[in-house]
């Protein structure tokens, strides 16, 4: 009887007073933001120099940042704007140094294109099945987020993705700072011989000149 009464209360329709208030639907900003976004993709993709490439993913990042922003999601914003417009940047930066600046012309692959714009096609249809931006009665809302919610008074942080990363995920957000870390390391050991063989080539040029000289 008690599995019964639980099942029961878990399918009944949540009040919205129960969850954040939101808006239902994406607000004027947000639109900009995403269209900017896009805008700023399609450029990437015409530019051909990739200095100006690699800039523009900052900035991508940057305006995806904001839109996070807009969308409550403070933390996985914080997180864009320093992993993808700082970190990456300068590792694109970095890389741009140690090759040319221009990308080599290819032959446009048109089945390759058709193959991108169908699958894409497939996933903007996929999503007139999705709840509506902002429902409180989406599913994703009526399983385990009410108890985030509920548990949130609890940890005392006022923003809940924070209460997900920090402590319901705790663990799994330390494994992605293990991952990151890992990562930057790796990037400095190979940063760091390429400089010492590069550095070991010019010896021996100066030397053997040296010995021809003499």
């Amino acid at each position: 009887m008690a599995a019964a009464e639980a099942t029961a209360a878990a399918a009944a329709p949540l009040p919205v007073r129960d969850l954040a208030v939101v808006e239902l639907g994406p607000l004027p900003l947000e639109v900009l933001l995403l269209a900017l976004l896009g805008l700023t993709a399609v450029v990437i993709l015409r530019t051909r120099e990739l200095f100006p490439a690699a800039l523009l993913t900052g900035v991508f990042s940057l305006i995806n940042a904001g839109l996070f922003t807009l969308m409550d999601g403070v933390d996985v914003a914080f997180t864009e704007a320093a992993v993808g417009a700082g970190i990456s940047t300068v590792l694109f930066l970095g890389a741009l140094s140690m090759m040319d600046r221009s990308e080599r012309q290819r032959p446009p692959r048109w089945r390759a294109l058709l193959a991108v714009v169908l699958t894409g096609a497939a996933l903007i249809y996929g999503t007139f099945d999705m709840p509506s931006y902002g429902d409180p009665q989406a599913p994703v809302h009526r399983h385990i987020a009410p108890q985030y919610l509920a548990g949130a008074e609890a940890v005392h942080i006022p923003n809940v993705v924070t209460v997900v990363l920090a402590s319901y995920r705790g663990y799994d957000t330390l494994g992605e700072t293990v991952v990151v870390l890992t990562a930057g390391v790796g990037v400095v050991i190979l940063l760091g011989g390429r400089r010492r063989r590069r550095s070991a080539g010019v010896g021996s040029t100066i030397e053997a000149g040296g010995r021809d000289g003499g």
